[in-house]
């Protein structure tokens, strides 16, 4: 439940839809490949910015049991007390006031960015993230949002028609997005849409046939292009992966994993921008992607791209 600072609104939501507090089921992408593309040492210092549930965190400790985490996840619900990590209830745009308030050294040996949603929030939030539950609009990534956070809600029910419309197309590259805010814009003027089954029906009513036929459930870009404008995450993680790079020491790596193409063109350019300052040096030209046996085993990781970089 939110705490005293939220507002009546979200409340409301929150009770209707309780949190499910339930074991973790998320498992960690590509995680060999990017603990090893790291190249980390015994005592080395690494940035864990999107800890979710811990599983790049836990595996450096088990390899190198004197290294120190500094952890940061903008959901403090997922952090449970572990020993070698220092866990930050932050976004990582704001990487520079936790590493500059905390930490020994202001360099740091190594960064990861696991830019998926995390199956724990997807499954277990109440935030709306999956459109296969009956929850309320929020999708931001913090646990107890305040009343001036941005959510879903006010996003679906408030911003105007051609705005939703670029932003569905641009953030979720969806090509009936027009057809679907049309039927947003209608809905909303009979009702406030509140809940991700209302939303999924309008959209389920505005699409083709043929199209709801298809491997991707009809509702998928539209959900992403929300949750990204929601949480600004492209904006984010710009700013993540900027201040990130100037706290690595030279020979420090930062391991990237993205999920769609619009956050891998984000990190391919910056990637590529460093190494022709030659401030840098790619480790892999192309992205690292997961072999068939893990893609079969955790079926997310088939979008999974790693990208991973070396501070000159």
């Amino acid at each position: 439940v939110l705490g005293s600072t939220a507002s009546k609104p979200l409340q409301k939501y929150i009770l209707r839809f309780p949190k499910n507090k339930m074991t973790s089921i998320h498992r960690t992408v590509l995680l060999k490949e990017t603990i090893e593309g790291l190249n980390l040492k015994e005592n080395s210092v690494v940035v864990d910015a999107t800890f979710g549930g811990g599983g790049h965190s836990m595996e450096i400790l088990k390899r190198f049991p004197k290294a120190k985490i500094i952890a940061l996840d903008q959901d403090g619900s997922v952090w449970k007390k572990h020993t070698g990590i220092s866990f930050h209830n932050e976004n990582f745009r704001n990487l520079d006031k936790v590493l500059n308030g905390g930490c020994p050294t202001p360099e740091v040996d190594g960064i990861i960015f696991d830019l998926g949603l995390s199956s724990d929030q997807l499954e277990n939030s109440g935030r709306g993230f999956s459109f296969m539950k009956d929850e309320p609009l929020i999708m931001t990534m913090k646990e107890n949002p305040l009343p001036e956070d941005l959510t879903a809600i006010d996003v679906v029910n408030t911003w105007g028609e051609e705005n939703l419309a670029n932003i569905i197309y641009g953030f979720g590259e969806e090509r009936f997005s027009r057809k679907i805010v049309k039927a947003i814009v209608d809905a909303r003027k009979k009702k406030k849409i509140e809940t991700t089954t209302e939303l999924v029906e309008i959209i389920g009513n505005a699409v083709p046939g043929k199209y709801k036929n298809s491997k991707i459930h009809f509702a998928t870009k539209t959900f992403q292009a929300i949750r990204i404008a929601v949480n600004d995450e492209l904006g984010a993680l710009q700013m993540g992966l900027e201040k990130g790079f100037e706290f690595l020491k030279k020979g420090g790596r930062m391991s990237v994993i993205s999920f769609h193409s619009l956050e891998d063109r984000i990190v391919k350019r910056f990637f590529k921008k460093k190494a022709e300052e030659n401030l840098a040096k790619l480790i892999n030209k192309k992205p690292i992607v997961a072999k068939l046996e893990e893609i079969k085993n955790n079926p997310r990781s088939r979008s999974a791209k790693l990208r991973i970089l070396e501070k000159k």
